[in-house]
């Protein structure tokens, strides 16, 4: 088998990348071609992202991909979730608007007037979270002028073949998919007063989107087509999590952990609606049942308020360290608290969490961080656990959160159980390894996919103390 390469577009809360893969002859790697900040900017009507910026490095990225890799054969791509750009005759009517604006508290307010949430989960299976698409369509001033509505990387792909189409794993965030049929709910659309012309042709992750429009292709230097991937970041950091069985739960940590574990059924039960437990969409037709849990977004923004206070950098690797070596008891807080979620002073929402117990020095408050986002994981593991009636044996924690050694042994610690740290890059390997599949380059099977990322990015074990 020889060599084939893709390229990864893998878009984050805070950054994104554009990544080489390549696959074939038991390998599988990536190759970071660039990385660009991404993140919120006030406008004067809220929280926006600035999505003209993100495109134009997303585009420049993919250049210089080729350039590298001149065998590059496709382009997929993936993002954090929910959020979505308005189109009306092929131009976007707005910047997209941020998750975290405040607009869609109304939304929500709105939404639960007309359809209480136990109903919605019924419909839906998601989990309540307060910037779920539903809520932002409900309050959005430009929904009737549009044509169209698409989701981040849709959106994306729209602007480079000119093919509007909703990939189903992410798709399934808005809150508008059946959780058993996986296809647009257009009654409860229209119910919401979400006209039901806006939601777009689905597609499954290894579709075919379209080839990228001539100027784009004059830009890359190449004709390529674009493949939807699990197109929703968590989908495919889950194909990338090499799950040893399916007593296997899994936590994509980043910004977010998300807590979960793999199913072929959904659990539509009081008891899972009220631990607010959600069902999305995974490559292949799997549920992925998971919790989301505030993850590292605690950590990072607590750092960048103390290094705005300080006027220089911190060196995190050395913080963490020191935070390693706290004794005593550490005081925890509830990491999903609801005054921990907009940007701000985070250390001083934390410390009001913690009263009297809030630790004096940076190291013992970094180490209280540590332990409040690993208990949190511990809670939505067991909860998984309890739900499915499936016992677990192992956890594998993947992404960015998977180089947090403190954190991996907390959550160790905290569960009981053996955490197996990595990959790093889950998300970007599972983009490609859905792009090569979809292309003959990889194997046929999730099963299959998952022992290759066990043969090639072997994970750490770390084993509860």
């Amino acid at each position: 088998m020889t060599v084939r390469a893709v390229a990864a577009v893998d878009l984050g809360a805070t950054s994104g990348r554009v990544m080489i893969g390549r696959v074939g002859d038991g390998r599988l790697d990536l190759e970071l071609v660039s990385r660009f900040p991404n993140g919120p900017v006030e406008r004067e009507d809220g929280l926006h992202w600035d999505f003209a910026a993100l495109y134009e490095h997303v585009v420049a990225g993919l250049a210089e991909a080729v350039r590298r890799e001149p065998d590059i054969e496709s382009i997929g791509i993936d993002s954090w979730a929910v959020d979505y750009g308005l189109l009306k005759d092929g131009a976007l009517l707005a910047e997209p608007f941020h998750y975290r604006d405040d607009r869609t508290a109304r939304g929500v307010a709105e939404v639960h007037g007309i359809t209480p949430f136990a109903d919605l989960y019924t419909r839906n299976g998601l989990q309540f979270l307060p910037f779920n698409t539903l809520y932002q369509y409900r309050v959005e001033e430009r929904l009737a002028e549009a044509d169209v509505a698409l989701l981040i990387p849709d959106l994306i792909a729209f602007l480079l073949t000119g093919v509007a189409v909703a990939e189903r794993t992410n798709a399934s965030t808005t809150g508008l998919l059946g959780v058993a049929d996986t296809e647009w709910d257009t009654n409860l659309a229209e119910r919401l007063g979400i006209p039901s012309r806006i939601l777009p042709r689905l597609v499954d992750p290894g579709s075919t989107v379209g080839t990228v429009r001539p100027e784009i292709a004059a830009l890359l230097g190449k004709d390529l087509p674009v493949i939807a991937v699990g197109s929703h970041d968590t989908a495919s950091a889950v194909v990338a999590a090499p799950l040893s069985t399916p007593h296997s739960a899994y936590i994509s940590c980043g910004t977010w952990g998300l807590v979960g574990i793999e199913l072929t059924a959904p659990v539509l039960t009081d008891a899972a609606r009220e631990a607010n437990f959600t069902h999305e969409l995974g490559v292949d037709g799997r549920y992925r049942f998971l919790h989301n849990v505030t993850g590292l977004w605690l950590l990072s923004e607590t750092v960048r308020a103390w290094e705005t206070e300080d006027g220089a950098g911190i060196d995190l690797p050395e913080l963490l360290s020191a935070a390693s070596e706290v004794t005593g008891e550490v005081p925890v807080f509830d990491a999903n608290d609801s005054s921990l979620g907009s940007p701000g002073d985070m250390p001083a929402r934390i410390a009001a969490l913690l009263g009297a117990a809030a630790p004096t020095t940076r190291a013992a408050f970094a180490r209280s961080i540590v332990e409040s986002i690993a208990a949190a994981f511990a809670d939505a593991v067991q909860t998984a656990a309890d739900l499915s009636g499936r016992e677990l044996d192992a956890i594998h924690l993947v992404g960015g959160g998977s180089l947090n050694r403190l954190l991996c042994q907390a959550t160790a610690d905290r569960t009981g159980l053996p955490v197996l740290a990595g990959p790093v890059e889950a998300t970007a390997l599972g983009n490609v390894l859905v792009q090569a599949r979809a292309l003959d380059a990889a194997p046929a099977t999730l099963e299959e996919l998952r022992a290759l990322v066990a043969a090639t990015h072997a994970p750490e074990r770390f084993d509860p103390r």
